[in-house]
């Protein structure tokens, strides 16, 4: 359970996400775990991951294993580095691949975000990539970030962070696997 989104606007990408660890009916919230962080840095990249949460760890251990992190620049080099990804997942850290038979594509169970200087991305967990415009959110409280997003986007005094946190807030409102304080990160676009 969390709420991760990112936002272009103005020649600045942002990414914020909430704090909060759920087992079933438990709350982990930041007053008890000091590691709460659901986004990672990759060389000139945020990443805002959701699913379970030793994902976070199987990211951080298998980006830590490039002699160069990868640029994740455009949607092609995403997939390619998810698909690469997907086959450690299975092999080196036990991804169960037993799932609904009707889905065509075998799932990585986990939905990232990315913002860098060449843009704002997401991976849905059978690895389709896609560039945003404007803004996106994913994560159990994605319809209310979503919602938030559209609501203020234009608005001329919020900023690229100012509006993903805005997103992240809203989540932290009305959803109940998303919970304080709120992480952001920004990073200036290469091209605007």
């Amino acid at each position: 359970m969390t709420t991760i989104a990112v936002v272009r606007k103005n020649g600045v990408a942002a990414i914020a996400a909430d704090t909060l660890t759920k087992w079933g009916p438990v709350k982990e919230s930041s007053t008890y775990v000091v590691n709460h962080e659901k986004i990672m840095q990759v060389g000139t990249s945020f990443l805002a991951i959701t699913g379970n949460a030793t994902f976070k760890h199987i990211l951080h251990d298998y980006f830590s294993g490039f002699e160069q992190p990868p640029e994740l620049s455009s949607v092609t080099e995403i997939f390619r580095v998810w698909n690469r990804m997907h086959g450690e997942l299975k092999e080196r850290y036990f991804l169960q691949s037993e799932e609904d038979k009707e889905d065509a594509i075998e799932s990585t169970r986990i939905d990232v975000l990315i913002a860098n200087p060449h843009g704002i991305f997401g991976v849905s967990g059978q690895r389709t990539v896609q560039e945003f415009a404007k803004f996106y959110a994913y994560g159990s409280g994605s319809d209310y970030a979503l919602g938030a997003l559209y609501s203020v986007y234009d608005h001329p005094d919020k900023d690229a962070e100012a509006v993903a946190r805005h997103a992240i807030t809203a989540a932290v409102e009305f959803d109940d696997g998303s919970g304080p304080p709120i992480q952001a990160f920004t990073v200036r676009l290469a091209t605007a």
